[in-house]
């Protein structure tokens, strides 16, 4: 029988590498469904706030100026081998720095990247932002504000 996972328990689902799936409302008008992304995060569970990143490379991302407009956004994190286990976010933007760390962008890095490549591509979207001067990199900071959760272990 399916079950929710407990406090505890998401906290530890959540610190594993895991891909995100971002969710956003498309722009008022557009017609267009939401735009739906996987993402790079880390949790923060003693402040509850999720932070990634967007616009990598130098490029512009649809989906930063869409967090802006929207305020809002959902995350899901699941498990898709057996046995099944998901946590889905609905989330508020709290903050978007267009000049994170160093080490901000490497705490989401590292968490899946061996340590010299992620050491290196926090360095590299530091190097070309400042060349850029563009602000196309955004570290979000996101706060949820509602949580669904299931665990399909039968325990």
């Amino acid at each position: 029988m399916p079950r929710a996972l407990t406090a505890a328990e998401r906290e530890e689902f959540l610190a594993e590498p895991r891909i995100a799936v971002l969710s956003v409302e498309a722009e008022p008008g557009s017609g267009r469904p939401p735009l739906t992304v996987p993402v790079w995060y880390a949790y923060y569970p003693t402040n509850d706030v999720f932070t990634f990143f967007t616009g990598t490379q130098g490029r512009t991302a649809r989906k930063a100026h869409l967090l802006e407009q929207a305020g809002r956004l959902s995350l899901c994190v699941q498990q898709p081998e057996p046995v099944y286990r998901y946590v889905t976010a609905e989330c508020t933007v709290t903050s978007a720095d267009r000049e994170p760390s160093f080490d901000e962008v490497f705490a989401i890095t590292s968490r899946y990247l061996p340590k010299d490549i992620a050491h290196a591509m926090a360095e590299a979207e530091a190097e070309a932002e400042t060349a850029t001067r563009g602000g196309t990199f955004v570290l979000f900071t996101v706060a949820p504000t509602h949580w669904t959760t299931f665990d399909f272990t039968g325990e």
